[in-house]
């Protein structure tokens, strides 16, 4: 039985993300949010996207982290604006967060703006931040049945990024396993095989990002 407290909660939220979604397509902004375990490397991630694309696209970041700075200080140091959201121990970032952070953004100056949710595969699916899409990062550090264990985030999102895939010669990690995990819940996930640290991959990532912000654009 649905707890009508929760239920409040969520559409609360959703009245907010409308208003964000209406926001983001007025001025043009594709907006990515980023939902990962802790240390699957999604900053990482935005720290090689900002810093090769910088010449192509107008970039903003939201981090949301539960105390520190640590991850906002990482990207704005690629130049991207940067705004931090401590949750102070929630496990998510919600509508109301993301619009009071972009008072702190120049939205004029953004053509791509990613949320980095707070390291959690279960809170930060359910409420929705105004995105475009969800981006699934899953590292092959992780287990290969992380799809099927947390179906909703990978049934939900857009693209699934396979990180570290540097590391598979020294992981017990099947790709072939956590794809046809993903692929049984969502028939049309892109998945993205990739490695921050080598750069295989990344110009796949970079090609959908131009592909996805041009569509937004038409």
């Amino acid at each position: 039985m649905e707890v009508p407290v929760i239920r409040n909660l969520l559409e609360a939220n959703d009245t907010i993300a409308r208003q964000l979604r209406g926001l983001f397509r007025a001025r043009g902004i594709l907006a990515l949010n980023l939902i990962s375990s802790p240390g699957a490397g999604k900053t990482s991630l935005l720290e090689r996207t900002l810093s090769d694309l910088k010449g192509e696209f107008r970039m903003a970041v939201i981090e949301g982290d539960l105390q520190t700075d640590n991850d906002a200080r990482r990207v704005a140091a690629t130049g991207a604006q940067a705004v931090q959201i401590n949750t102070g121990g929630g496990c998510h970032l919600d509508g109301a967060m993301v619009l009071e952070s972009l008072t702190a953004l120049d939205l004029d100056k953004v053509d791509i703006l990613f949320i980095e949710n707070v390291g959690n595969l279960v809170c930060p699916v359910e409420f929705d931040c105004g995105e475009d899409h969800k981006i699934a990062l899953l590292s092959v550090t992780e287990g290969d049945d992380k799809p099927e264990k947390y179906p909703l985030l990978f049934n939900l999102s857009k693209v699934m990024v396979l990180n570290k895939i540097d590391l598979l010669p020294y992981v017990d990690f099947s790709t072939e396993r956590a794809e046809r995990f993903a692929r049984r819940l969502n028939a049309e996930l892109l998945i993205l095989p990739l490695s921050c640290r080598s750069g295989e991959g990344l110009e796949a990532w970079y090609d959908w990002l131009r592909q996805a912000r041009a569509a937004k654009k038409a």
